[in-house]
C-alpha cells in the first residue's frame, strides 16, 4: 500500500433519531464490527497514531491502517473497544480534556442529540487496554477564532490535564472541526505533540506534514464495499482538497 488510510470515526452506537443533525457521524456497532472484521480477514492490522506513523514514514512495512475516534464518546468505549481487542487492534481516541463524564455540549445549538463522554476511569481503562489517548483541546473550540495565547492554552492545557490524569505522555492531537492553519501547526508542535490529524480527505503519505495528516471519514451510510474502496484504493487521494 503506497499510502495508508487513517480512519476517522466519532460515535459507535444506535442510529440517532431521523432528522437529527450529523446523524451520519454515528456508526452502528454492527457496521463497525463488520468493518474491522473484513480488514482483519484481509490481513490488515488496525493501529493507533503512535503505532501507524512508522509505517507512514516507511520506517516499517506491513498491511496496516490507522483508527481514530474524535471527541471521546462513551459509546466508543462501550461498543468499539471490545471489537478492537478481539482483533488485537490499537486506536487513538481524542478526548476533550475539560469534559470528562459530561456530554457533547459543543453540539447543543446544532441539533445533535446529547451523548455522554468518557470518564477519567474509562480513559485510563482505554489506555490500559493498549489504546492511545490524544487531545482534542480543553473545550472543543474553533482554534483559528482564538488569539494565539488562547489557542496555546487550549493546546498546552489539554495535554497537561490528560497527562496528569493518565500518568503517561500524550503526543497525538486532533484539530476540532478540522480547523487549523500554519500558525496552529507550529503551536501544536511547540505544545509537545508529535502529530496532528485533520478532517482533510486523503490517505496518509510520507510526504504529508505530520501536523496536518489527512484521514478517511467513515459515516453511518458507508456500505461495506465502499468502505473497502476507500481504504484499499487511491480513491481518497484523488479526492484530496
Amino acid at each position: 500500500m503506497p499510502s495508508i488510510p487513517i480512519l476517522m470515526y466519532h460515535q459507535v452506537g444506535p442510529t440517532p433519531p431521523r432528522h437529527s443533525s450529523y446523524r451520519g457521524l454515528t456508526i452502528h456497532p454492527k457496521s463497525f464490527a463488520r468493518q474491522m472484521w473484513v480488514m482483519h480477514q484481509l490481513g490488515y492490522r488496525g493501529l493507533s497514531m503512535r503505532d501507524v506513523l512508522p509505517y507512514v514514514r516507511r520506517e516499517k512495512v506491513g498491511k496496516v491502517f490507522g483508527i481514530t475516534f474524535d471527541d471521546g464518546f462513551r459509546n466508543v468505549f462501550q461498543n468499539a473497544l471490545p471489537v478492537l481487542l478481539k482483533y488485537n487492534f490499537t486506536s487513538t481516541n481524542y478526548l476533550v480534556a475539560n469534559l470528562f463524564s459530561q456530554t457533547n455540549s459543543w453540539d447543543k445549538d446544532r441539533g445533535v442529540p446529547r451523548a455522554e463522554l468518557m470518564s477519567i476511569t474509562e480513559m485510563r481503562a482505554w489506555a490500559q487496554a493498549g489504546q492511545e489517548i490524544g487531545s482534542h483541546t480543553l473545550d472543543h473550540v474553533h482554534l483559528p477564532e482564538l488569539s494565539l495565547a488562547e489557542a496555546r492554552e487550549q493546546l498546552v492545557g489539554s495535554r497537561q490535564k490528560l497527562v496528569e490524569a493518565l500518568g503517561a505522555d500524550v503526543t497525538a492531537f486532533c484539530y476540532p472541526y478540522g480547523d487549523f492553519n500554519v500558525a496552529l501547526q507550529r503551536l501544536t508542535q511547540e505544545a509537545g505533540y508529535t502529530n496532528a490529524t485533520t478532517t482533510k480527505r486523503g490517505l496518509a503519505k510520507m510526504t504529508d506534514d505530520v501536523f496536518a495528516i489527512p484521514r478517511v471519514g467513515i459515516w453511518r451510510s458507508t456500505p461495506l464495499l465502499r468502505f473497502l474502496y476507500q481504504c484499499l484504493s487511491q480513491h481518497e487521494n484523488l479526492r484530496r482538497a
